[in-house]
């Protein structure tokens, strides 16, 4: 079996479940979980295509694929709950896995036919794309945009790739490992990138010019009586 293969289906498999774990939080029914299971497996690699002009009917030739993401999505919907408690507990790992292969395998799809801007680009969406839609469908804010570094790593990954830093099975399961590594150190670390918030920003400022306003008023209320 390829490497690239390889990859593959252990993204999918990890991604398929979070999706579907996501759908059964917000309490979808079971065509919920399987439409949310399948776009964060085959998400990213969608908006991949789509931006580096790959076409995308390409998702219709990966049976094999598709019928692992359903195997992985009905065997998560009938788990007990004891066994999805302790999925939640390692939800980070797999996604960390999850991250690592998508971005892998999206780099080894771009790398000999686009330059290495394109190979980090496909990296990323690759292994952020299905995530960001799943938590967009959901509801939710997406995780890779406010978390912990995340995106990072799988640019990190289509960058060494693009360069020719690995090639082999053997270098890119190292490769692997160590994007792996990476992510759970930033969530255990609470490494994240630059931010500046204006949320609480603009509110000071919007309720101090309310208080400012409703002195001036008092004052003025104040200076009519007699």
């Amino acid at each position: 079996m390829e490497i690239f293969t390889v990859f593959s289906i252990i993204g999918t498999i990890a991604f398929a479940v979070s999706g579907a774990i996501v759908a059964m939080e917000e309490e979808y029914d079971i065509l919920g979980v399987y439409v949310l299971g399948l776009v964060t497996a085959f998400g990213g690699g969608i908006i991949r295509n789509l931006l580096i002009g790959m076409p995308i009917t390409t998702i219709w030739t990966q049976g094999m694929l598709l019928k692992t993401a359903v195997i992985a999505m009905t065997v998560a919907f009938v788990l007990p709950l004891k066994w999805i408690r302790t999925w939640k507990k390692s939800e980070a790992f797999f996604d960390a896995i999850g991250l690592s292969a998508f971005a892998i395998q999206g780099a080894l799809y771009a790398t000999g036919k686009y330059p290495i801007s394109a190979v980090i680009v496909a990296a990323m969406l690759t292994g952020i794309g299905g995530g960001m839609i799943r938590d967009v469908l959901a509801g939710r804010k997406p995780l890779v945009l406010r978390d912990e570094i995340y995106a990072v790593w799988a640019m990190c990954a289509g960058a060494a790739i693009g360069l020719g830093w690995f090639k082999s099975p053997v270098q890119l399961f190292v490769l692997f490992v160590i994007v792996i590594a990476f992510r759970m150190l930033s969530v255990h670390h609470g490494w994240r990138l630059p931010r500046r918030s204006l949320k609480y920003a603009l509110s000071q400022s919007v309720f101090a010019e309310e208080e400012r306003a409703a002195a001036a008023k008092n004052e003025h209320q104040e200076g009519d009586r007699p």
